[in-house]
Formats: structure tokens, sequence, C-alpha cells
């Protein structure tokens, strides 16, 4: 069932949303040659902890780790470990946030060291598709508006998009009704309403959009091996709008 947040959860989330981001902010300050994942997950965990937040993933029907980091042409749900990052990754980090009871849910992905343009321009687009998908928010709008925006931004700069993974609602769980998908028909699928809160997360790839599972059960990645980027935001529908709840 979708939930419609009171204005005492949505300011709950409100503060979600900024520990997310703050939490967000802490990593990168620590994203570069050299460092393992497994330390980006406690640099996460610990400062979410001085914060009296909960990283969610962890225990998240068995994930074993506090966040997700995703190298090159790792889609989601890397799990860290003793992999050093090195000069010429990208390297997406996806995340959930529990404060006081509520969720919050964001990805970025970070660009290390020297690319080629092909991949700095997928890291752009992608971010970009987030915001184009985003700005179809707003109460009466319907769930395909914002998938078709993304779809055709990502196509119009030949990038694909995977299918098989889709945004989602969230409150007082990580994932919740309704399915946020990246591509869709315009004017189709479920109404937005006021005190709505969605997690918008395009993934796209440099090739074709396919993608399987390593043997470890949970790391999505590409089948052709193309590189994979992954933005994400919570958002809140308003009535004339929308407000990011991850962004600062």
């Amino acid at each position: 069932m979708v939930s419609i947040k009171s204005e005492r959860e949505i300011a709950l989330m409100k503060e979600a949303g900024h520990y997310n981001y703050l939490t967000h902010e802490e990593l990168k300050k620590h994203l570069k040659p050299g460092v393992t994942t497994e330390e980006l997950d406690k640099v996460a965990s610990d400062f979410a902890k001085k914060n009296g937040c909960i990283l969610s993933c962890l225990g998240y029907e068995g994930f074993p780790k506090s966040i997700c980091v995703s190298i090159n042409d790792e889609v989601v749900h890397g799990i860290p470990g003793k992999r050093k990052i090195k000069n010429g990754d990208i390297v997406s980090i996806d995340f959930t946030l529990k404060y006081k009871g509520y969720e919050s849910d964001s990805a970025r992905t970070y660009i290390i060291g020297d690319v080629s343009d092909e991949v700095k321009n997928l890291v752009k687009y992608t971010e970009e598709a987030l915001y184009v998908g985003i700005k179809e928010v707003k109460a009466g709008a319907k769930i395909g508006d914002i998938g078709n925006a993304i779809e055709n931004f990502a196509h119009s700069h030949n990038l694909s998009v995977v299918e098989e993974l889709v945004g989602h609602g969230i409150g007082t769980n990580m994932h919740e009704e309704p399915d946020v998908p990246n591509y869709g028909e315009k004017g189709k699928g479920y109404t937005l309403k006021e005190g709505m809160t969605i997690c918008i997360e395009p993934m796209l790839n440099l090739g074709k959009r396919y993608v399987g599972m390593l043997d470890d059960g949970w790391t999505i990645v590409t089948e052709d091996g193309s590189y994979s980027a992954h933005f994400e935001h919570t958002v809140l529908v308003t009535k004339d709008g929308y407000e990011i709840l991850t962004g600062e």
C-alpha cells in the first residue's frame, strides 16, 4: 500500500535525508586510489552511528555490509571487501539510512582519476537523467512520466536503461509501493499524491541494458562488461512539485 506521510513524518524524513547527505559527503573525503571498499563501509557506518543513525543495508535480506559499493561494470549491490579502488575506476555508492524510524536512500557515482570522455559522459548524463526524472514529480503526475523522461534522455545520449531494477516508495521501510521504473509511457501508471515519498534512481549503461548477477548472490553487473552509473535521491511529492530530501 502507498503511504501518505504526515507533517511529523515528513519532518523526520527530512532529517534522515540530511544525515544521508552528510554521510555521502564524509565518504567523498575518503574516495581515492588505494582505499578499500571495506574501509569506505567502516567510514559510513561509524559516521552514521556517531549521528544517531542506522545504515539499513546491513542484514537486509542477508546483505553483509552497511553500504553498497559498485565499481565500473557493477551496476548495484556491490559488497565491500578487500578490493582497492584504483585510478580510472568509477565508483557507485548506494545506501539507505534510518533516523528515528524513517528511511532515506540515495546513490552517487564518482570518477576516480583519469577516465575516457565516454565514461565521463556516462556519469554526467546519468546524474542529469536523475534530475530530468525528478522534474516530472508533482501531485497528479503519473509514475510513467518519470520513467519516460529518464528513458528518452538516456537514449538521446546513446545510453541504455537497466530495466530489471527500479526506484521505489520509501518511509518506515526501505522499499515501499509504488515501483518507480526508469522507463515507461507518459500518462501511465500510478498517480502521484501530495505527501508521498519516492526514490528515483536511474541506472544507465554505456553498452546494452542487460544485466546478470555474480556468484555472491548480490552484485549486479552488465552482461557485456560495459561501465554503468547510478544516481538516486529520495523525493517528497508536493502539491505543485517536489522537494529533494537527500540533497543537503
